[in-house]
């Protein structure tokens, strides 16, 4: 790193895009895949940056603006939003999810079930984001490290003391998350997604893993070893490593005793528990919110019985019953072939009789296209009868969509069954 320019200057904000400078802020020139931040370092300027920091010097610098060379302008600007926000996550305890499938359910399930035992939490995910009661919108799976930062620094503001998130394979390999300080890591599994981006199915693991390669000491890496990589993901991670499963002897063990309509009746650590939710991936789910828990030391009689009432993530195997149509209806975010099995797999063992299992599949989109016809085959083999719509399903409709009609349809009521 090189530093020239006088450094004594009060900075006002952190900046990554051109387009928002204010006066006295730092613009960090970052290398995208679209455009490269480097190109907008005299504009930014012009607008009121005082102090740069990027990878390239330009040729000619203006004696009155600070430049640093880093090596990598991504660390740099994970890193310098923590400090400028004045390192937040060092001040909560926070829970990082990652892995293909399941990670809005898992964070979800922690926010509820922190926030239902007596903490003020916030929560960071594909759906939405939390500081305690009040919902933030979210664009992004993981956002960019000065927003996240932001958000976090909101979060502590606010008096959070848990903060639950979701940890994108983009946001890892992009650096979002670089100076966060991780209580929890935790790997739910991993299949086929985002090859439009990783390229490659081993790099995809690779990006993975770097999260629990960069854990710390004092952290926890929890990782599903019904998950043939799961034991792969924290080979190498500094974290004391915790496991949880259904099928194979782990540190949290589950086992599904009946799996209906009405929940899951399991076995957790000798504990018989009744949940509300629904499918072996979703018993994963709770296994490691479950996991989570009680390696922050909660009490796993309190934990389980707190986790029997919740219901999960909207739009994730979210349902409704119209007993006189005799119609079930369901809505899932799957987006990969591996979720998509999971789901419709667990809907063919729900069937009591000759009902039919009509499937809507979304396959619009330019992003990933190897995995669409994969999905495909999926969704025929498991459907009675497939309807493939020229773009997605968009989520928030059918949400709003099914908010109505439980009012008419509501879900049938049962008593909440904890041994």
């Amino acid at each position: 790193m090189s530093v020239s320019g006088n450094t004594d200057i009060d900075i006002t904000g952190i900046c990554i895009d051109s387009r928002n400078i204010q006066p006295g802020n730092i613009f960090i020139a970052l290398k995208g895949s679209a455009t490269d931040g480097h190109q907008f370092i005299e504009k930014a300027i012009t607008d009121g940056a005082i102090a740069i920091v990027c990878e390239i010097l330009p040729e000619i610098k203006k004696p009155e603006i600070v430049y640093i060379q880093v090596s990598n302008g991504a660390v740099a600007a994970g890193i310098t939003a923590h400090n400028f926000y004045g390192n937040p996550s060092s001040k909560v305890k926070l829970l990082g999810v990652t892995g293909t499938n399941g990670k809005t359910t898992v964070a979800t399930l922690l926010y509820q079930l922190f926030s239902n035992l007596g903490y003020k939490c916030g929560l960071l995910s594909t759906v939405q984001n939390h500081i305690g009661s009040q919902v933030v919108p979210a664009t992004h799976t993981t956002p960019d490290a000065v927003q996240l930062n932001q958000l976090l620094k909101l979060m502590v503001d606010e008096g959070c003391s848990h903060v639950f998130m979701e940890v994108s394979s983009h946001a890892i390999n992009q650096q979002r998350i670089a100076g966060l300080e991780f209580e929890v890591g935790i790997f739910t599994n991993i299949s086929h997604d985002h090859l439009d981006y990783h390229k490659t199915f081993d790099e995809y693991i690779r990006v993975k893993k770097l999260f629990f390669d960069t854990l710390p000491k004092k952290a926890y890496a929890i990782t599903n070893i019904d998950d043939r990589r799961g034991v792969v993901m924290v080979q190498n991670t500094n974290a004391t490593v915790k496991t949880y499963s259904l099928k194979t002897v782990s540190d949290f063990k589950g086992k599904i005793l009946d799996n209906g309509i009405m929940g899951l009746h399991m076995v957790v650590d000798e504990q018989e528990v009744h949940f509300r939710l629904i499918g072996e991936f979703n018993a994963h789910n709770l296994l490691a919110a479950y996991g989570a828990a009680i390696c922050l030391g909660h009490d796993k009689y309190e934990v389980l019985q707190t986790l029997s009432v919740l219901n999960g993530a909207e739009g994730r195997f979210e349902y409704v019953i119209s007993p006189s149509e005799k119609i079930i209806a369901i809505i899932d975010y799957a987006h990969t072939p591996d979720a998509l099995l999971n789901v419709l797999a667990t809907i063919r063992k729900l069937k009591k009789g000759f009902e039919q299992v009509i499937t809507i599949a979304g396959c619009g989109g330019n992003r990933d296209k190897t995995k669409r016809p994969v999905m495909a085959e999926v969704a025929c083999e498991q459907s009675d009868k497939v309807i493939f719509t020229s773009d997605n399903p968009a989520l928030k409709m059918p949400v709003k969509l099914l908010k109505k009609w439980k009012l008419a349809c509501p879900r049938p009521q049962e008593e909440n069954v904890y041994q």
